[in-house]
């Protein structure tokens, strides 16, 4: 399994032929190595109706007849606007042809605005854990610390962990790092920051609050084997 890192949020795991991106934000996002022509996903995974989660999802999926996955009231957003997807539920997990998929508690906010001023509520966002070949990454989306990501680390054994560190919306690195200490991941990679001023961070801070757990600060486009 090679999984990569593509700024803010994006990460793209490619396991048993299949390409699978997840937070696909990539018009925008000066931090991203992505460009939208070249990216040609089998299957995509929101973690949260924000529009810097959603991204390119709608172009994507329809381009390349991709299966959306998302909370079920997002995947319903999405399916009005032509996109195929496949609806879950915080708690739920459901086995694909290409991995598992299992949605997990994130504390956060979604939706979007309209022109209208008016807010589109786009369901509770999530965490994942995606399981395939025998490893499992936890992408957290957007969230605070809570407690119950100890459970999810004794639930479910963890190889990778992608975890926010950019404060004021998530967690700041030193939440983070007690949130690696809960999850006991292998491996443990910041994401969700510097991609604006408001969330500017050093990943060394980070990696060095790191206890009896591993990081690694992966720039856009490096990638792990699993």
């Amino acid at each position: 399994m090679k999984v990569s890192f593509h700024g803010h949020a994006i990460v793209i795991i490619e396991t048993n032929g299949k390409t699978i991106l997840f937070d696909p934000f990539i018009t925008g996002n000066e931090l991203t190595d992505l460009k939208v022509e070249d990216v040609k996903p089998d299957v995509i995974i929101l973690t949260h109706g924000h529009g810097d989660h959603i991204g390119d999802t709608v172009q994507l999926a329809k381009e390349n007849d991709s299966l959306v996955i998302a909370n079920a009231e997002l995947s319903t957003y999405l399916s009005w606007q032509g996109v195929k997807t496949h609806g879950m539920s915080i708690g739920g997990a459901y086995e694909f042809d290409f991995g598992k998929v299992k949605l997990t508690q994130a504390f956060h906010g979604t939706g979007l605005s309209t022109e209208n001023n008016e807010m589109i509520y786009l369901g509770m966002p999530a965490g994942v854990l995606f399981t395939a070949e025998g490893k499992t990454v936890y992408h957290s989306g957007d969230t605070g610390l809570f407690g119950d990501m100890k459970l999810i680390g004794e639930r479910h054994p963890i190889d990778l962990a992608f975890l926010p560190i950019g404060d004021n919306y998530t967690m700041g690195p030193e939440d983070a790092a007690l949130a690696a200490s809960f999850l006991k991941a292998k491996l443990v990679v910041p994401m969700h920051y510097d991609t604006f001023p408001v969330i500017k961070q050093d990943p060394e801070n980070f990696i060095k609050l790191l206890e009896g757990v591993e990081g690694k600060i992966l720039k856009p486009g490096e990638s792990v084997e699993l």
